[in-house]
């Protein structure tokens, strides 16, 4: 569990999900720059592509990631971890089947996110990107929630990912392929949501893979900067 305040005010909130879920391959920019992704004649999801991260997996503001010593022992030619920048928000109530006209009245606040990644991991495994996407520290969270009331328009803000000062990402969350309304009403429908439930609504292009000594750094427009360090793990 970590606390985040409410960007009005100093009081902290005790973010502790029963679930996250995250989306993939929701940025249209990201999709047309991907060689994985942008095969000839691909069309865009026909509906949120979504994946679980372990609640474990959360950290805070200034928390370091650590890449963890173990995943030496798979012997994998050229291991890598990516940072994903992201938008996230926690769900204020318990709900189910909500309408995207309704969505908003459901978000308790919005934050940064950081979907890091396990690359090795999430490719090879058959189950899913379920391991690589959940390892401990592999999901910052912050810096503060901002009610919705207090975000002038969630749909329109700049959202830039940064390692050691060199920006990596640059992108709008105007350039979504299925909005914040569409996918809160959508995972919904399948999930029941409950308070402190965490959704996160996927990366624009250009994620970057990481070292032991660098500094991540995921900005949106409104909310603020996210930084963590990254650690080796050791034994």
């Amino acid at each position: 569990m970590i606390c985040l305040p409410f960007s009005r005010n100093t009081k902290g909130y005790p973010v502790n999900p029963g679930k996250i879920i995250a989306l993939g391959i929701n940025y249209r920019e990201h999709m047309a720059h991907s060689p994985t992704l942008n095969s000839p004649g691909s069309p865009l999801p026909a509906e949120p592509v979504i994946f679980p991260k372990a609640p474990s997996c959360l950290t805070g503001p200034g928390a370091p990631i650590i890449l963890p010593a173990f995943i030496k022992d798979y012997g994998f030619s050229a291991p890598r971890t990516d940072m994903e920048g992201e938008l996230a928000f926690i769900i204020r109530d318990r709900c189910k089947n909500v309408s995207p006209e309704e969505a908003y009245d459901h978000i308790l606040g919005f934050c940064c996110f950081n979907d890091v990644s396990q690359r090795n991991l999430q490719t090879g495994d058959k189950a899913g990107w379920f391991r690589g996407k959940s390892l401990d520290t592999f999901g910052p969270l912050g810096p503060v929630l901002v009610a919705p009331e207090d975000m002038p328009d969630p749909q329109n803000l700049r959202i830039v990912s940064r390692l050691n000062g060199r920006v990596v990402q640059e992108g709008s969350t105007e350039d979504m392929i299925f909005s914040i309304r569409d996918i809160l009403s959508f995972v919904s429908r399948w999930f029941t949501l409950m308070p402190g439930d965490i959704i996160s609504t996927g990366t624009p292009g250009g994620v970057s893979p990481l070292a032991p000594g660098d500094l991540c750094e995921v900005e949106i427009e409104g909310i603020g900067v996210l930084a963590n360090p990254v650690r080796e793990e050791t034994p």
